[in-house]
């Protein structure tokens, strides 16, 4: 038996295909780079990394970490993933370019070509008919679908342009995420909205059998699996070579993320019923096409001797004229391009989604080519961050925390002086239930973990709109080009944290 929730990391936005014994999977990536990630399972439990569709998308030089500015909370999300005709097909929107994007490819792991589709659709779905008309469903409150030309560039002149269904009246959240499939004849689109009373994600199902005719339907699953009120929504649902349907959704789970959810899908009346007497079961029972395959992990330890993994995503577009991955010395350093009031303008950090429901992770970090001012260690990467690193003061090496809040102020512990210039740091998060909470520690000379600064509160928000994730950083607060060398970064989960 697989036990939900699924991946137990921030992957939101799911979109699921099969081809052939092949099951994959698309999310939202929003300002990470590379970016726009597609993982693959042959159980729909089990995932691992396939391809990124992109290195950079289409940002400004004033929307990449210069002069204050960012793309934090923006960038791709919600994509779409098509087969047809032996071709993959991903459509998403960035919001901070205002574009559609189409990327094409005969291959899942790429090449990708890239082209846009005149409009803006948001969390837009892709239709290929039997018929060869393409089409898109999207929007948010109004749910409409556009016919696109043959080459998906544009709206066709003269084709279809309607709205399908509305949900005006939503104080909370009206339908969006939109998932359009048509299955043995019927048109099926998937929807998330929230129940009208209070913040409650909820999933919706309408279906016509004709894209003329009415759409009819309404909730398929209001479940939060007793988990702190959070529903389980958005997303489609794919079949099994044997026939079988599952959905795979998603459900926020604090600041840790939105993790996927799995669970199956049957029918009654050509309507989909979704979970075990409408609710998510813990247990679920798949069957694997390629049974005793080894998956590789989304996430876990690196001694930077085997290039950038791809479990790896920078927190923006990377300057490569300011880091350096030396596979040789097992190190990747960090040199800072500009001054900075805080961690989230540096450029380069390095990130790792954190695990539900406890991790931790460890790095070494030598601080000999610091400059006055600058800070480098490690950190959970969030608007409200937690980070613990080593900065030059004076000419003495100091050990800090910085301690982001709610509010959006930044307090920083008085600095600890130490001997060294290389240290070693922890950062541990308990998102069990919601808690939310971060720890820091550091060492000297392997000595013991000693604790430093206060306990963090973390938290899932709009400003970022990802999960909590672990940062490899350096800034400089006074004046450019030091820099900071990272060695032994240590991933740890729940089972392997004492």
């Amino acid at each position: 038996m697989n036990v939900n929730p699924i991946t137990r990391l921030d992957y939101p936005d799911p979109d699921v295909i099969r081809v052939e014994d092949t099951y994959y999977m698309v999310s939202t990536t929003m300002h990470f780079m590379p970016g726009c990630e597609i993982l693959q399972s042959f159980d729909l439990v089990h995932w691992e990394h396939v391809t990124y569709v992109y290195e950079t998308l289409d940002h400004t030089d004033a929307q990449q970490l210069k002069s204050g500015h960012n793309i934090y909370g923006q960038g791709m999300w919600a994509a779409s993933l098509r087969y047809h005709e032996g071709r993959f097909y991903i459509c998403f929107v960035a919001n901070d370019t205002r574009k559609t994007y189409l990327y094409t490819s005969e291959k899942i792991d790429g090449p990708w070509k890239k082209q846009l589709i005149e409009g803006f659709y948001h969390d837009g779905s892709l239709l290929f008919d039997e018929d060869g008309r393409n089409y898109i469903v999207y929007g948010n409150d109004e749910i409409w679908i556009t016919e696109l030309n043959e080459d998906l560039t544009a709206p066709k002149k003269d084709g279809l342009h309607r709205l399908l269904v509305s949900d005006h009246k939503n104080p909370e959240l009206g339908y969006e995420g939109s998932h359009i499939q048509k299955i043995n004849g019927y048109y099926y689109i998937f929807l998330v909205h929230s129940l009208r009373d209070r913040w409650m994600r909820t999933e919706a199902c309408f279906y016509s059998d004709s894209l003329e005719g009415e759409f009819t339907g309404g909730d398929v699953l209001c479940d939060d699996r007793g988990y702190c009120g959070q529903g389980v929504a958005q997303g489609g649902i794919v079949d099994t070579p044997d026939g079988k349907w599952y959905a795979m959704l998603f459900q926020d789970s604090g600041a840790v993320g939105r993790i996927p959810i799995l669970l199956p899908v049957t029918w009654k009346d050509h309507f989909p019923v979704f979970g075990q007497n409408g609710h998510v079961p813990e247990e679920i029972e798949v069957h694997s096409t390629r049974p005793g395959y080894i998956y590789q992990p989304l996430v876990g330890s690196d001694d930077f001797c085997n290039g950038l993994l791809p479990r790896w995503q920078f927190n923006h577009d990377p300057d490569p004229r300011y880091y350096h991955l030396d596979a040789s010395q097992g190190t990747y350093t960090i040199t800072t391009r500009e001054v900075c009031t805080e961690l989230t303008q540096a450029v380069n950090t390095l990130t790792q989604r954190m695990s539900y429901p406890s991790c931790a992770a460890e790095v070494t970090v030598d601080a000999s080519a610091l400059k006055e001012g600058d800070v480098a260690g490690l950190c959970a990467l969030q608007g409200c961050y937690a980070a613990v690193g080593i900065t030059k003061h004076h000419g003495k090496y100091e050990v800090l925390m910085l301690d982001k809040k709610e509010d959006g102020i930044l307090d920083m512990t008085e600095g600890t002086v130490v001997e060294s210039h290389q240290m070693d740091f922890r950062l541990e998060a308990d998102f069990c239930n919601m808690k939310d909470e971060a720890r820091c520690y550091y060492r000297v000379n392997k000595g013991d973990w000693l604790p430093i600064g206060t306990v963090h509160k973390l938290y899932f928000k709009l400003d970022h709109f990802t999960g909590c994730r672990f940062g490899l950083f350096c800034y400089a607060a006074e004046e450019t080009g030091g820099s900071a060398c990272f060695r032994d970064f240590k991933y740890y989960d729940v089972d392997e944290i004492s």
